[in-house]
């Protein structure tokens, strides 16, 4: 029913046997809203025949078609002979165009305050990243597939691409990833050098470096900053391509968008990680040195012959371990995401900020995972 100061949307009333629906008014979200129960119980109404009149409709959006025709569909279900009359011709394009998928389905979603509110935003959370995670697994299946397609036939492989990726994302990425894996190798020796001298063990402050550098602090930097660089130029390029209708193209020349713009860039990034790795390995020792030299009164020597009896092969070898996945991460979410744009620039940009984030998460929480593994088998 109508609410107080509010005009009544409908009347409802027989006339020669048939059932007369007459509508009035702005017939938009808000109405539909409350006047969805007693819509609803029109439509059940047993009647040989339903007559909805609209010449009184000053305005309709979506929701409003949709009851509209969910009430004439469901009506005719019950076998009533329905008609709609005086329909202005500015909204039968809107009417024309509203599906009823499901009648049962409610006009808008019930809100949700109080104490619910986070917890249903932290059950939406679960489903998409549970829906992100399914989507992903399948696009790494394809590309799995691609792949082995193109190591059967290597010429497919696009070689200039592919150089063309290595250069932009390993040889471009080495001043950024230099400096900040060198400042970083600075502040950790610094504050470990300032902890360890109350001890006399200024000394141990190389095996700190050397350690923490080769197992965690080298790849993790190199990846995060590769996934911040590297991950959303590979969103934002394939993402502009699609709003240009580039992908399209390629697809209709029957060319596979993973095997031309996916696979140079997966395979370039798997190359140039591990070299990234021991690029930022070197600049944190270098940094950690420079500490060692002036606040430790060491000679770069003395640093080289403590780092060498400080580290294993493993310290660098988990490293170089980790640096393929973490490509292949990285690659694969900002490719992802570049395919699922779906053609404004505000698409662009949604989903470039979401590759860097969700390549950064995951890169992060895989470090974790291999640092139980490696600990569980003793390396």
């Amino acid at each position: 029913m109508a609410e107080a100061g509010i005009s009544e949307p409908f009347d409802l009333h027989e006339e020669g046997g048939a059932l007369i629906l007459r509508l009035s008014g702005r017939w938009t979200l808000d109405t539909v809203r409350r006047t969805d129960r007693d819509l609803r119980s029109v439509a059940r109404r047993p009647t040989h025949r339903l007559v909805v009149e609209a010449e009184g409709l000053t305005g309709l959006d979506s929701a409003g078609a949709w009851a509209i025709r969910r009430t004439l569909d469901q009506a005719e279900a019950l076998g009533a002979a329905t008609e709609l009359r005086g329909l202005s011709d500015a909204y039968r394009p809107i009417l024309d165009k509203a599906v009823v998928p499901d009648p049962r389905a409610p006009v808008a979603p019930p809100s949700t305050g109080g104490l619910l509110a986070p917890l249903e935003g932290a059950g939406r959370a679960v489903l998409h990243g549970a829906k992100v995670g399914r989507n992903l697994a399948g696009f790494f299946g394809y590309t799995l597939v691609t792949l082995a397609g193109v190591i059967v036939r290597p010429w497919r492989l696009r070689v200039t691409a592919t150089v063309a990726q290595m250069e932009a994302t390993g040889l471009n990425a080495l001043p950024i990833v230099g400096l900040l894996c060198f400042l970083v190798g600075i502040v950790l020796a610094y504050m470990g050098a300032l902890q360890l001298k109350q001890f006399g063990a200024d000394i141990l402050t190389v095996n700190l470096v050397g350690v923490a550098v080769l197992r965690e602090i080298g790849i993790l930097l190199a990846a995060i900053i590769v996934a911040g660089r590297s991950g959303s130029a590979f969103a934002a390029q394939i993402g502009t391509m699609k709003v240009n209708q580039e992908v399209d193209a390629l697809e209709t020349m029957g060319l596979s968008a993973v095997e031309v713009l996916v696979l140079p860039r997966l395979i370039a990034l798997i190359i140039v990680m591990p070299l990234l790795t021991i690029w930022a390995n070197a600049a944190g020792l270098l940094g950690g040195s420079v500490v060692a030299l002036f606040l430790l009164d060491l000679s770069f020597t003395q640093f080289l012959t403590q780092l060498q009896a400080a580290v294993r092969f493993w310290d660098f070898g988990t490293g170089m371990i980790k640096a393929p996945v973490f490509a292949l991460v990285i690659a694969l979410v900002g490719c992802y995401d570049g395919l699922r744009v779906s053609g404004s620039a505000e698409s662009v940009g949604r989903y470039t900020t979401r590759a860097v984030v969700e390549s950064i998460f995951l890169v992060i929480v895989l470090d974790a995972l291999f640092a139980v593994a490696f600990a569980e088998i003793g390396i």
